[in-house]
C-alpha cells in the first residue's frame, strides 16, 4: 500500500496548486494522510480525486474543517495503526505534543505537522514522522512531503524533497 503523507498545504495562500512532484506521486496513491493546516476544504476535495483521504485539523484551519475532521485520529492502513495529529495543541514542543496525543494507545506510527520541519525517527519502537510542507518550506532548504509503504505488516517511510519552479 502506498500512502502519501502531507501537512501544512496552506492552499491557496502559499501556493495556487499542488506542486508537480506531489501530483506525480498522488497518481498511484492508495491513501492520503494530511496532518492539518489545509486552509480550505477544497484541498480535501482535490486530494480525494486521487485516493481516499484521512486528515485532521490544524491551527489555521476554519471551523468547517474542524467540524468535519477533528484534531486527532488513528487511521488503520493494511493492519497498521497510524496516529494523525497536527501537533499544535499542548504546552510542549510540536513533536512532544504529537506523541503525548497518543500516549497509552497502540500505534505503529505518529504523523504530525505544524512545524514544517521534516522529521523521521523512532521513539519506543513507534515511527515519528513529520512530512514538512509541500508549499511553505519556511526555513527549510527544500519543500517536502512523505511516502509511506506497507508490506507484510511493516511500515517504511521516506521524505521527498524538491525545489519549486
Amino acid at each position: 500500500m502506498k500512502i502519501i503523507v502531507i501537512s501544512d498545504t496552506h492552499l491557496p495562500r502559499k501556493a495556487r496548486e499542488l506542486p508537480e512532484p506531489l501530483v506525480q506521486e498522488l497518481s498511484d496513491a492508495d491513501l492520503i494522510l494530511h496532518a492539518g493546516d489545509w486552509s480550505d476544504w477544497n484541498v480535501y476535495k482535490l486530494l480525494s480525486t486521487y485516493a481516499p483521504v484521512a486528515g485532521v485539523t490544524g491551527n489555521t484551519d476554519p471551523a468547517e474543517i474542524a467540524d468535519k475532521l477533528g484534531f486527532s485520529r488513528i487511521v488503520e492502513a493494511d493492519g497498521l495503526r497510524i496516529g494523525l495529529v497536527h501537533g499544535h495543541q499542548g504546552s510542549k514542543s510540536t513533536e512532544q505534543n504529537a506523541i503525548q496525543t497518543f500516549a497509552g494507545q497502540q500505534v505503529d506510527a505518529i504523523v504530525y505537522g505544524h512545524s514544517h520541519i521534516p522529521v523521521m525517527h523512532t521513539v519506543d519502537d513507534v515511527l515519528v514522522f513529520n512530512p514538512g510542507s509541500p508549499t511553505d518550506r519556511r526555513f527549510q532548504k527544500q519543500y517536502s512531503f512523505g511516502i509511506m509503504k506497507t508490506h507484510l505488516g511493516k511500515l517504511q517511510a521516506e521524505h521527498v524533497f524538491f525545489d519549486r519552479k
